[in-house]
């Protein structure tokens, strides 16, 4: 069994490195990118405090579909380019989005979420996999540090995804 040691003691950054360890220790081993998925997720949910929202959408070639999240039933597909995980994906570049109301064409999800930070999931050879999508209830829950704590964590889930061909 796992168990989830939230890091909250330490500096953003420190939080992050010892988050990324618990990651490549929690998806050790398992092939199945589903099942790494729906721990990933459940995993980054627990850690972080002020989450209402933390989820995967993959991409199937046309839009990006959701796959294995935490939180409340979210918007099924999001077509390149709309809102924050649309743009994440078209771009290719982390959103981090202070107050999502000031996020033009945003897709309200879950009327809850005040701030939100998209990483997109990319493959080493430039092949788009989807999205890492958070969201929270505070505005400016997110900012630069958090986008680098999450691409790291997001390396690591790529990382293991990949030997099954995601």
């Amino acid at each position: 069994m796992f168990e989830v040691s939230s890091p909250s003691h330490l500096p953003k950054a420190a939080q992050y490195d010892e988050l990324v360890a618990q990651a490549r220790s929690l998806l050790a081993g398992e092939t199945d990118w589903i099942a790494n998925a729906a721990n990933f997720s459940a995993f980054v949910f627990h850690s972080l405090s002020d989450l209402n929202w933390a989820g995967f959408y993959f991409h199937d070639g046309r839009e990006l579909v959701v796959g294995p999240f935490q939180g409340k039933p979210a918007c099924v597909r999001i077509p390149l380019g709309k809102g924050v995980c649309g743009t994440a994906a078209q771009t290719r570049k982390t959103q981090v989005v202070r107050d999502v109301h000031e996020f033009p064409g945003h897709i309200a999800c879950d009327s809850a979420s005040q701030s939100e930070i998209v990483v997109p999931l990319v493959a080493p050879d430039g092949t788009l996999i989807g999205v890492w999508d958070v969201d929270s209830p505070v505005i400016a829950r997110f900012d630069e540090e958090d986008a680098k704590g999450m691409e790291a964590l997001c390396a690591v889930f790529i990382e293991a995804a990949l030997p099954r061909g995601v």
